[in-house]
This record gives C-alpha cells, structure tokens and sequence, in this order.
C-alpha cells in the first residue's frame, strides 16, 4: 500500500519507493529509504501534505501526496 492509504498511528516498514532517481535521491536526503519505520500522523483533506514521523530520529515532516504515493509501505505486525 501507499503511505497515502496506511493506518494512523500504526508502524509502517518502508519497503520500497517508486519513482525515477531524483525523487528517491530526495527521499534519501531526508531520511527516508528501504526498510525504515515510519508512523503516519495526520493526513490532510482535500490533497493537502500528510505528517510522517520517523522512528529511528524521532523526526516529523510534511510530504506532498504526490510523494507520499510514491513510498510504498507495509505494516508491522507488533504480535510477532
């Protein structure tokens, strides 16, 4: 699923990102890249940016939809 289409408040792995080498280059610029564990805070209505929380530096950013389409994620199954 796309990060636009994941859970609040749920662990979410990074498993890939699709698209061309600049928009993954900027991902990687700002932390995010394969395998990383994200957290979806908000996500705004009408095509505004989603919040997303990076565990590991316990940073917060605003991605664009368009971006946020991109990141393909799953989640992570905390029983296990």
């Amino acid at each position: 699923m796309t990060l636009i289409e994941a859970p609040y408040d749920k662990k979410l792995k990074i498993v890939e990102i699709v698209g061309g080498h600049g928009i993954r280059r900027r991902l990687l610029a700002l932390g995010f890249h394969k395998d990383n564990i994200v957290v979806l805070d908000s996500r705004s209505i009408l095509g505004g940016p989603v919040i997303v929380r990076q565990l590991a530096s316990d940073t917060s950013i605003a991605l664009g939809q368009g971006v946020a389409r991109k990141i393909m994620v799953e989640i992570i199954d905390e029983k296990k």
